[in-house]
């Protein structure tokens, strides 16, 4: 049973997040200075710009890709399996929009599944959006979560001190929404058994 006296278990607020967002700046929130950063082993977040580049993909040993933002837009990235199919690059979509109101959570066990099976099998995922900031992270950290068993604050500070990071409030009152679930559940305290 969960230790409901630990901070780590009491429900977490985007407020919270958010100071650990920007703690390593001072306050501030600060955008990635490069393209893509490994986050965990086999796990590389990053922006659209390495995703529209299957070989620089390759090159770097990608096996499977997510991406966040797929659609047609500037808000999006325009791919498919078509595009990395010559280059045995397995690719999950999904259609979200870096909106506070747009819902994720539906994308939370699919492709946190889709990354865990890549992994198993020696693989590594690219995790992308747009700038690999809000989308991406959040799907990350909800793997982090799901599949990792780590809490939404240990997952978010792992994340956060390998890439600037920033997902929207909405993303994170989702991913502290699942925390709590999860807490409930025993799922953290699965992991220490």
């Amino acid at each position: 049973m969960a230790n409901i006296n630990s901070k780590e278990n009491k429900p977490c607020t985007i407020e919270e997040l958010m100071a650990i967002i920007t703690a390593p700046t001072g306050g501030f929130v600060m955008l990635p200075n490069t393209d893509c950063d490994e986050v965990f082993p086999g796990i590389i977040l990053g922006d659209g710009t390495v995703a529209k580049s299957p070989g620089t993909l390759k090159k770097h040993g990608i096996t499977h890709i997510v991406n966040t933002a797929l659609g047609k837009t500037k808000y999006h990235v325009n791919s498919n399996h078509v595009m990395y199919r010559k280059y045995d690059i397995v690719f999950k979509g999904i259609e979200a929009t870096d909106h506070m109101s747009f819902d994720l959570t539906p994308f939370f066990d699919s492709c946190a599944e889709f990354i865990r099976e890549a992994l198993i099998n020696n693989g590594k995922v690219y995790v992308h959006c747009v700038q690999g900031v809000s989308r991406s992270a959040t799907i990350t950290i909800a793997y982090l979560m799901i599949k990792q068993h780590m809490t939404v604050r240990d997952a978010l500070r792992l994340v956060r001190s390998k890439r600037e990071v920033c997902p929207n409030d909405g993303f994170l009152e989702q991913l502290c929404k699942l925390n709590t679930k999860l807490t409930i559940n025993g799922h953290f305290e699965k992991s220490r058994q």
